[in-house]
């Protein structure tokens, strides 16, 4: 079956939704989904969004994009990081004027409270410039860019998993996706596409992703040769849910929570004197595995899966009940522990991907290093890398990421698409992902798709993870080639039609490996240290030598690597102190 439209969403996430809003003013627009929307990912989103609103201390824009290029390790593009900032007033006042619901101080403005790495007067100390809704600002904002959607006549198409893009050249003309509910292949002609598809952190074995983060959009354009931009840089969030991942908001700590080892030492004070507890994520991560390793978790055996305490419980019930209401009732379902009462078990998880598909400041997603670009082609949020995150991601800055560039590539689609002849396709664009569809569902005996996946992930979580070196990340490269020959081999037992959920994850699985391989690959050729990227061997960063951004193609089970320069024309880069 063939549908046309204008421009076409792949992934109904915050910022999937943002560029349908704005797309569909002057265009038609669809948005193709896995999911049901409003279950996407930006929902678990808890913390806030940062703006510099001033509302309850001062604060400028241009110190917001300071935090931003320093927390990034000074792989930020400052251009970037500049317009992240200065769009951020404005794109929150919109979600405001649309309905959505933030926390309010006594007099009425929208509050603001403290995140990590986030500062005053350039790193002079903490300001308060997170907006949120209780700790369910991503659900808040999830709803009301839907309701907006729907309102401005955005066609859905839920439950339907992306295969493939059409390319000509430089030129997208559509996109291929099955049909979760019958397994039948659909084609999606439209002059232009965006992708949104979110993040992959499902490749390691700890997460915060939810089970849907296969980072689809990401594993479909690099099989067709795109290239993927620092895929080297995954954050850790410091603190998961002990042996869950699920997240426990830097939130917390925003609101005076502070973290302590097995000895009662409140540990921050020797890693970032100034800002403690809300220093950057890649910071206190490495603190707290820094911790474990000495013996200082709280089981004290220096493995990697030990824990320290995350102490909340001095802010009092009110506090707690009032601005962090989810994170309680997670604390209590899963851990049976009451933050208000006692500290909370927490170690790192794989959080976000700082890396994924290069674009402009529109989303237009780039060819080369030299700054090609393919036309009709977009991409933004976590599965883009514009880039705004650097070698870290600050606090905050993803809900912006998806409202801002969101927001501006749907803009971008609207006019392109006005003088934008309709694409050309093949006689039949689809054939490809159904002969491997049809190879999936032969019937034949193949290798167990479930232990290559969990082999996949616990490679990658020990090897790839916060703490990496060379030898380890070596293996991890050839593990990953090795398991993608195996997975030509899986096959799917459920060959029925109808809600194949076995089909589902194969796609899946292809996907995760795919990006494993990459990220894998350009961690072992960065050789420095920067950001989330931290390497035993080369401890240093190295801007001589790496201050540069890679770019890796997938060429069968070998990467490429090339790279792109990086834009430091505000501020020179300087170690960064806390």
């Amino acid at each position: 079956m063939v549908h046309e439209f204008d421009a076409v969403i792949v992934g109904a996430g915050g910022s999937g939704l943002f560029s349908a809003l704005e797309a569909s003013k002057k265009a038609r627009t669809a948005v193709i989904s896995k999911l049901y929307p409003i279950r996407s990912h930006t929902g678990a989103a808890q913390g806030g969004i940062s703006a510099a609103l001033g509302n309850v201390e001062e604060d400028k824009p241009e110190w917001h994009a300071f935090d931003t290029v320093k927390g990034g390790d000074y792989l930020v593009d400052q251009g970037a990081a500049l317009l992240l900032a200065e769009d951020a007033v404005q794109a929150v006042y919109e979600l405001e004027n649309w309905g959505l619901p933030f926390n309010r101080t006594p007099e009425g403005r929208i509050d603001q409270r403290r995140f990590g790495g986030h500062t005053r007067n350039f790193g002079e100390a903490a300001v308060r410039r997170a907006c949120y809704a209780a700790d369910r600002t991503g659900h808040m904002i999830l709803q009301t860019l839907y309701q907006q959607c729907i309102k401005n006549e955005v066609s859905f198409f839920d439950e339907y998993q992306i295969v493939d893009v059409i390319l000509e050249g430089n030129r997208c003309g559509g996109v291929v996706a099955v049909n979760l509910a019958t397994s039948e292949l659909h084609v999606f002609k439209a002059k232009a596409v965006l992708f949104a598809t979110g993040g992959f952190g499902r490749i390691f074995k700890i997460t915060s992703n939810a089970y849907a983060n296969t980072g689809d959009g990401p594993a479909v354009l690099a099989r067709r040769g795109v290239p993927m931009e620092d895929m080297e840089f995954y954050q850790f969030h410091p603190t998961g849910i002990r042996g869950l991942g699920i997240l426990i908001s830097e939130a917390v700590r925003g609101e005076g929570g502070q973290l302590f080892n097995r000895e009662g030492k409140r540990f921050m004070e020797t890693y970032a004197p100034t800002l403690l507890d809300l220093a950057p994520r890649d910071m206190v991560a490495r603190a707290i595995l820094t911790e474990i390793r000495a013996g200082r978790g709280m089981r004290g055996d220096k493995k990697i899966d030990d824990y320290v305490h995350l102490d909340a419980s001095h802010l009092g019930k009110e506090i707690i009940m009032s601005k962090l209401p989810d994170i309680t009732e997670f604390c209590k379902t899963y851990l049976g522990v009451d933050p208000a009462e006692q500290p909370i078990p927490v170690q790192p998880t794989a959080h976000y991907a700082m890396g994924g598909i290069p674009t402009d400041l529109d989303g237009r997603v780039v060819a080369d290093g030299k700054g090609g670009l393919y036309e009709g082609l977009y991409a933004v949020g976590e599965c883009a890398c514009v880039s705004v995150h650097g070698a870290n991601r600050l606090g905050t800055n993803s809900l912006l990421d998806l409202v801002v560039f969101g927001r501006r590539g749907g803009k971008h689609i609207a006019e392109y698409v006005q003088g934008a002849d309709s694409p050309r396709m093949g006689k039949d664009p689809a054939e490809p992902s159904a002969a491997r569809i049809r190879e999936l569902m032969d019937g034949k005996k193949g290798p167990q798709a479930g232990t290559i996946r969990e082999e996949m992930q616990v490679e990658m979580m020990e090897k790839v993870g916060i703490y990496r070196n060379e030898g380890d990340m070596k293996k991890a490269v050839e593990k990953m080639q090795e398991l993608r020959g195996q997975y030509r081999e899986v096959r799917v037992q459920d060959t029925t039609g109808t809600f194949n959920t076995d089909l589902l994850e194969m796609i899946e699985l292809g996907n995760l490996l795919d990006l494993s391989l990459l990220t894998a690959a350009s961690a072992e050729n960065r050789k420095e240290s920067r950001g989330a990227h931290a390497r035993e061997d080369y401890p240093d960063r190295d801007d001589a030598n790496w201050l540069r951004h890679t770019l890796a193609v997938l060429e069968g089970d070998d990467v490429k690597i090339d790279y792109k320069e990086v834009d430091t024309s505000r501020w020179e880069p300087k170690p960064r102190v806390y």
